[in-house]
């Protein structure tokens, strides 16, 4: 199934899968695709990809096989999390950067077990 149709896709340093990018009344979406992978590299992208949020603007959406409960607890106080169950079995999560948060105390560098 794709999950970014319609979606352009563009290269991402540290990123090891496809990444997508799209953008829809002044927010900028970036997505990718991690239901076929194994830990760690659900995770090691998603950190890749939130990386990239610098404001408001940037939310990052993450289709994943299951719900990635390693990642949430890294990412919660950044970021708020809305989670879609989709027909096919996946988990599609959309990150948006919190109201006043403070990215500075944010290594997405770091490994995340889960």
């Amino acid at each position: 199934m794709s999950y970014f149709l319609n979606w352009q896709k563009f290269s991402v340093e540290n990123a090891t899968l496809d990444f997508y990018k799209f953008s829809e009344n002044g927010v900028n979406f970036i997505g990718f695709d991690s239901t076929k992978s194994v830990p760690p590299e659900p995770m090691i992208n998603a950190l890749t990809a939130l990386n990239l949020v610098k404001d408001s603007s940037v939310k990052v959406v993450m289709i994943n096989h299951k719900f990635p409960a390693g990642l949430i607890p890294k990412v919660e106080p950044f970021f708020d999390i809305d989670t879609q169950n989709l027909d096919d079995g996946a988990v599609k999560l959309t990150f948006s950067l919190k109201p006043n948060a403070d990215l500075s105390n944010f290594n997405a560098n770091d490994t995340c077990h889960g």
